[in-house]
């Protein structure tokens, strides 16, 4: 097939539940969703291809892979960045967005099943991984990226990883509130990490070189509703040449001829929450020239050698594929969880530029 398009209430269940299928292949006994049979795990990637499970009603499954998730979470909350065969495969160092990305997996099921008990069962989870996310926050509003083997916080944050970031803590909340827990110091750190994300681009990469050449930096924010509306469609617009290439996708990093078809899938996402639709489903439509005959999504194309690279086919990629066609087709209830947010960034306030505007302020 070389094309796809999707449409509001056409789900097109047959192709897509052997995507399904394709993860069903590769999680483990135990629940736990590889990257590819026999492959390592990261925590994020293990609840991607979770919550594709969940669009397409395979419920038993998908909470099978948040069980593995409650069993491996460590006492502080969190998890370690890569696991093999359900055991931990280094402890160097833990990821934030990996930790938090567990809120959104959770509220996603809930708003598909509308199980409040399964919710209640994970809400020690998630409370865990958030205070554990949360203590890694700057005085600046940014999350630092990751916490070595000793405890430390690596003293750096990334754009994309703080945009997930802020959409799983947003759904933290909205289980919180679901659940009728207090959970008010998590909206102020909402909005010092939004306000960050917004206005303050100069607290991210500074100890190394911009990622500013990761299509994931520029979308991801979109995603996760820090831009919204005619901003969200200019920043699209921006750099749509340098990141997009016709009829393959979109690119992981702009100087590299590698369409990544996961963050095409995110990127169509991000076009419908910009009320982009029409190219949204165009660059999906595209996508599908990477199935292969198992319903499973090959990772990525080198299009200037014209192979496909790496040779695997990752569970992950075959949750953004369900993600995005639920986005495109309204297929269930969680179908605009990232096309939309249910809070908004307070305008960033000026500090006085003169002692007597200060002055003025004070009194």
């Amino acid at each position: 097939m070389d094309s796809l398009l999707l449409t509001k209430g056409i789900f097109p269940r047959d192709f897509l539940n052997k995507t399904a299928d394709y993860i069903l292949s590769v999680q483990l006994e135990d629940g736990s969703i590889p990257w590819f049979t026999d492959g390592k795990l990261d925590p994020w990637d293990h609840t991607e291809a979770a919550m594709g499970l969940s669009i397409t009603g395979h419920y038993p499954e998908a909470e099978k892979a948040y069980d593995w998730l409650r069993q491996q979470q460590l006492e502080d909350g969190s998890w370690f960045a890569n696991y093999q065969d359900g055991k931990p495969l280094y402890s160097d160092k833990r990821e934030t967005n990996f930790v938090a990305y567990v809120a959104t997996g959770v509220w996603h099921h809930y708003l598909i099943t509308q199980d409040t008990a399964f919710l209640e069962k994970n809400w020690s989870m998630v409370n865990s991984a958030i205070q554990f996310v949360l203590r890694q926050q700057s005085p600046t509003g940014e999350i630092y990226w990751a916490v070595m083997e000793q405890g430390q916080p690596e003293k750096d944050a990334l754009i994309t990883g703080c945009s997930s970031v802020l959409k799983s803590l947003e759904c933290a909340i909205l289980i919180a509130e679901a659940l009728n827990k207090n959970v008010e110091p998590w909206h102020e750190a909402w909005q010092q990490l939004g306000q960050a994300l917004k206005y303050h681009p100069e607290n991210f990469d500074r100890t190394w070189e911009s990622k500013d050449r990761f299509s994931m930096d520029w979308f991801y924010p979109i995603l996760a509703g820090v831009f919204r509306g005619q901003e969200a469609r200019d920043r699209l617009q921006k750099f749509w040449d340098k990141f997009v290439r016709k009829d393959m996708g979109c690119v992981c990093v702009s100087d590299q001829p590698w369409v990544t078809i996961a963050e095409s899938c995110e990127l169509t996402m991000a076009l419908l929450a910009a009320g982009e639709k029409k190219k949204a489903t165009q660059l999906y439509s595209w996508l599908h020239n990477w199935r292969d005959s198992d319903g499973g999504y090959w990772t990525g194309y080198q299009y200037a050698e014209d192979v496909i690279w790496p040779e695997e086919k990752t569970a992950w990629t075959a949750g953004a594929i369900l993600l995005a066609a639920d986005a495109l087709t309204e297929h269930t209830a969680a179908s605009r969880l990232f096309l939309e947010s249910s809070l908004n960034i307070r305008p960033e306030v000026e500090l006085p530029e003169t002692e007597e505007a200060l002055a003025a302020v004070n009194n």
